[in-house]
């Protein structure tokens, strides 16, 4: 919280720019709130459902419970590496998955003429850890949201039994959901150990 003039006002603002502004500039005060990740709504996935509305159910699961492991944290702390001899953040766990999503449902089972999103050449293969960024966390979830939303349309009405691949593998979509769920339990566990030498949160 500042008082002052203009030139103060301005610092202010410049001060501010890891946190969102809120409210309006009145007697010279600026309010300003810190970014912190999103609490979403998780459902458990039904014990008795056809084939499609499972995998469905627990890809979405997944999904949800990597977000659960973030709620309430800060840029910083999304994007803090708790044990020294590891690159893994929860930050970095983000964006890995919205790394997946785009590659495994927009770019190779759709075919979409979309780039990587965190591959450059400095880090061919990816720059999801190494380049995790407290200041662009926000973004980073924004992305991860959007990337989600485009996977999922991608998927709407396409048989399980569908195929796609390269020279080298073949696989169905079935086989893609597999893959994802499993990529999605072995991060959140990760996600589980980080988040708990962060603050000591567990269970979520």
């Amino acid at each position: 919280m500042v008082l002052g003039g203009p030139v103060r006002r301005a610092r202010a603002v410049l001060s501010c720019r890891r946190h969102r502004p809120i409210g309006l500039i009145r007697y010279g005060m600026i309010r300003c709130m810190t970014w912190t990740a999103p609490v979403v709504q998780r459902v458990e996935p039904p014990y008795v459902a056809d084939e499609r509305s499972r995998l469905d159910a627990w890809l979405d699961y997944h999904r949800a419970t990597l977000m659960q492991k973030c709620a309430g944290l800060t840029g910083e702390q999304l994007a803090r590496r708790p044990v020294a001899s590891s690159a893994l953040s929860l930050l970095g766990l983000v964006r890995h998955a919205a790394g997946n999503e785009r590659i495994w449902f927009r770019i190779r089972f759709a075919g979409a003429d979309v780039d990587d999103l965190y591959q450059s050449p400095e880090h061919p293969e990816g720059g999801e850890f190494a380049l995790a960024d407290p200041e662009t966390a926000e973004t980073d979830f924004a992305t991860y949201m959007d990337e989600v939303a485009q996977a999922r349309m991608v998927v709407q009405g396409r048989s399980l039994d569908e195929r796609f691949g390269d020279e080298t593998v073949t696989v169905d979509l079935r086989w893609l959901y597999a893959h994802m769920i499993d990529e999605y339990a072995r991060h959140n566990g990760h996600a589980d150990l980080i988040r708990e030498l962060i603050d000591g949160a567990t269970g979520l």
